[in-house]
């Protein structure tokens, strides 16, 4: 009896991007900066899909329109290699619009992926590199103003990814665990801090998994952060390597305004002061300076090198400020690109 589901889409494009695609976005001046050649020409050989949301009652693709898992993966690393010829532009609107033009294109390699429903492995090592580069690219972009890079977008694409690869990694074809997968668990869990759903999930993986050192540690730091015991938390903190702290990063300034809140009521007294520099060493802060203008903005007073926390002074209601540390996170970057980072970590 011939099975009731369609066999899946099987693409067959050759290159980065359909040449159909490629010859109507360069007829209307539609290709990025990012895919021009020597003397601004466009280049075949450079442009990479964009995305391109399906829209109900459209016909279905063309073979020739998605990639084969082999071109996306090619493409994938094509676009980490372009980030890290561009790693030097820092925070200006130069590595706003680069990041822009990746996380586009990170989305459409997840639609094809998603199109021909790609099997585990494959498809695991697609999102495994785009979620290195997404966290990453949080952390660096994180200061930009709201028109520059869109913060709540972002973490939707990166939800979006840990998703399919976490699907990818249940339905693994041959059953074999890929080596990578206890890593991208913990920082599913650590970008997911203090979740009752992630924590669950966490928790319902296989023993060989949930027992790694990988998630032992990001287990650790959240049973940390549910305790409020926030020495604990940014010591571990300090401890994690680089992308596990980008996993982490957009949850510190959450974790410095309980930790102020917290130490408002523990150390709320009469006459009681609490050393600066000993607060920016515990919660590891770049520095003095900042960790001033953190318990000053939340109404705390700073009186000669000292705070003085008192309950009735603390403001809950201050908009939290995602920033750069270089103590936590920045500082943990080692020589390596990031392309050589992705090969290292993934499967």
């Amino acid at each position: 009896m011939p099975s009731s589901e369609a066999a899946p889409l099987r693409g067959t494009c050759p290159g980065m991007c359909p040449a159909e695609e490629f010859a109507r976005r360069r007829r209307e001046g539609r290709l990025h900066r990012l895919e021009l050649g020597a003397g601004r020409e466009a280049d075949p050989a450079l442009a990479v899909k964009e995305y391109s949301r399906p829209a109900a009652g459209m016909a279905p693709p063309r073979p020739e329109e998605p990639r084969p898992p082999d071109v996306l993966l090619a493409t994938v690393r094509h676009l980490l290699e372009r980030e890290d010829r561009g790693s030097d532009a820092g925070d200006s609107a130069e590595a706003a619009e680069r990041g822009a033009f990746v996380t586009d294109r990170l989305r459409a390699v997840r639609l094809d992926a998603a199109l021909q429903r790609l099997p585990g492995a494959p498809c695991a090592a697609l999102h495994e590199r785009a979620l290195i580069w997404l966290l990453r690219a949080g952390t660096r972009l994180c200061a930009q103003p709201p028109a520059r890079f869109d913060a709540h977008l972002h973490r939707a694409h990166l939800q979006e990814t840990f998703a399919a690869l976490r699907r990818a990694y249940r339905e693994h074809e041959d059953g074999a665990r890929p080596a990578a997968q206890p890593r991208f668990q913990a920082l599913f869990l650590l970008y997911n801090l203090g979740s009752p759903v992630a924590l669950w999930e966490t928790l319902q993986l296989p023993d060989a998994i949930r027992t790694s050192p990988d998630v032992s540690t990001a287990l650790t730091i959240n049973w940390a952060f549910l305790e409020r015991n926030f020495a604990r938390f940014f010591r571990l903190a300090r401890e994690l390597p680089y992308l596990p702290s980008c996993a982490l990063h957009p949850h510190l300034a959450g974790a410095h305004r309980l930790a102020l809140m917290t130490f408002s009521h523990g150390f709320s007294a009469r006459n009681s002061r609490y050393p600066l520099a000993r607060l920016a060493r515990l919660l590891a802060m770049d520095s003095v300076e900042e960790a001033a203008d953190l318990c000053q903005a939340h109404g705390l007073t700073v009186l000669e090198g000292d705070v003085v926390f008192q309950k009735g002074s603390f403001k809950d209601g201050v908009p939290l400020v995602h920033k750069p540390s270089r103590l936590l996170v920045d500082g943990k970057w080692g020589e390596s690109t990031l392309l050589e980072l992705s090969e290292r970590v993934c499967s």
